[in-house]
Formats: C-alpha cells, structure tokens, sequence
C-alpha cells in the first residue's frame, strides 16, 4: 500500500510542473531572454453626449 501511494504522490507532482514554464527558444535552437508581454488598455466608450459608458450599449462609440 505505501508503493501504491508513493507512486501516486510522484505522478502528481510530475503533473504538477506547468508546461509553459519552458524557456524561449530562437529559430536555430538557443535559449534566450523571453520578450515580455505587452500590457493591454481597456477599451473605454462614450456615448453621444460625450459621457462614459459601457461598450456595446446603442450610440456607444470607442475613444482612442
């Protein structure tokens, strides 16, 4: 029983380990410096009168 539960123990810990923590690679192989991800804004909406409000409502357009 102590087998079965060791065993089980390690499978749950290999499958523990995130996939995507690999390194970044270039195209002939070599680690490198993963490039960091770009922050996106939230899309903000006015309506006609030039108030805020939620995008998707009728007369809702985005302001850049």
């Amino acid at each position: 029983m102590l087998k079965t539960v060791l065993f089980a123990f390690s499978l749950a810990s290999i499958a523990a380990v995130p996939a995507s923590a690999a390194p970044c690679k270039d195209a002939k192989g070599r680690f490198t410096k993963c490039p960091p991800a770009a922050p996106t804004k939230p899309v903000k909406c006015k309506d006609a009168k030039g108030k805020f409000a939620k995008c998707g409502t009728p007369g809702a357009k985005p302001i850049k």
